[in-house]
């Protein structure tokens, strides 16, 4: 038989709910929705928990795993401390065997349009286009999709990266690190210790301690002054070239015109310069964005946008996070609303086991 138009034979199958991201968010309103029998579909663009393969290697959570664990299944390890990236990706795998979580996996959904009865949803797997109807649908989809671009010439030579993989990659070569939060530290760390010689270079003259986790700001701060690591404070780059970034020198985190730059000497540029969503889906869609940082508008109590059955759930919620609000952490309440927003009840489980379930403030979050 010939194959519709929409990859299936006949009408678009239908479902009540259509979530787009298998986050470790996604996926626990999947368990949510299928522990209370809803009918839904679920769809991620790559693998489930694609966030964390890029992530360097070995690289630990900032948070506890109490504060990462989903629908009450706790992450159990044997040293009972933060976990890597690759620990958390397997322990998502497990929340997907145990509660048997059908997956779209590798079908990222390209197109969403509001219809009289719902959205109509169009996905791009390899086997084709296809498309779906749902009721009502829920974007958990991260604001992870892109680095922050510098927009300078030679941010695109190939000795340069928005990514950092394995400090292996710069073992005894020069490096220049762009950046002064989290990423930037413990990248610069790791490479000086596993034999590169790092310098960071940072837009304002000192780093802000309330945004660099406590446990790595002493460290930076002793190598810094013991001069092991290179700082170069008040500057930005403003040209890369094979051989050399130059450096403008900047008052209030801008390059001050006229200011002859600093030309260093490097092997590999680290653009630490952060990551932003990609928010194409709300604007199809309709959903309003405010502000500088495009914030989703959304009803605080249900995660309803201002689109009709159109949900957010996790970061995505946060617009551009230019100073994180939002965190794994604090999304798991955005489960709670939707799913008590979809069935009338609020789920029997959500983050880790009911124990040691607990609310914290965004403040108490960042100190962790």
């Amino acid at each position: 038989m010939k194959r519709s138009s929409n990859g299936f034979h006949g009408d678009p199958p239908r479902y009540e709910v259509a979530i787009v991201g298998a986050g470790p968010i996604g996926i626990e309103l999947a368990v949510c929705l299928k522990r209370a029998g809803v009918e839904y579909i679920h769809f991620d663009a790559h693998q489930i928990g694609y966030t964390m393969t890029w992530w360097p290697r070995n690289t630990h959570f900032f948070s506890t795993t109490e504060r990462l664990a989903i629908a009450g299944a706790p992450i159990q390890n044997n040293h009972q401390q933060r976990i890597t990236g690759e620990e958390y990706v397997a322990y998502l795998r497990s929340v997907v065997e145990q509660f048997d979580l059908c997956i779209h996996t590798y079908e990222p959904v390209t197109a969403l349009a509001r219809r009289e009865e719902g959205f109509e949803i169009t996905t791009a797997p390899l086997a084709g286009e296809r498309r779906y109807r749902a009721r009502r649908v829920v974007l958990a989809i991260g604001d992870m999709h892109f680095p922050h671009r510098l927009h300078i010439p030679g941010e695109d030579l190939p000795h340069v990266s928005h990514y950092f993989r394995d400090p292996h990659d710069y073992f005894r070569k020069k490096l220049l690190i762009v950046g002064g939060k989290n990423s930037a530290v413990e990248a610069a760390l790791r490479c000086w210790r596993v034999g590169a010689e790092v310098t960071i270079s940072y837009r304002r003259p000192w780093f802000d301690e309330q945004r660099v986790k406590h446990w790595l700001m002493p460290d930076l701060k002793a190598q810094i002054e013991a001069g092991t690591i290179r700082f170069l404070p008040s500057t930005t780059p403003v040209e890369i070239t094979c051989t050399y970034v130059a450096l403008a020198p900047t008052l209030d985190g801008q390059p001050i015109p006229g200011a002859a730059p600093i030309l260093h000497e490097t092997d590999f540029v680290l653009l630490a310069t952060g990551f932003r969503g990609d928010q194409s889906l709300l604007e199809m869609a309709g959903v309003e964005l405010k502000g500088e940082n495009r914030v989703p508008v959304y009803n605080p109590d249900t995660m309803e946008t201002n689109v009709p059955g159109l949900y957010l759930a996790g970061t995505v919620a946060a617009g551009i996070q230019q100073r994180y609000v939002l965190f794994i952490e604090n999304s798991h309440e955005h489960v709670g609303k939707i799913t008590r927003a979809i069935t009338g009840a609020w789920p029997a489980a959500l983050g880790d086991v009911c124990g040691r379930n607990y609310t914290l403030k965004l403040e108490e979050i960042e100190a962790n």
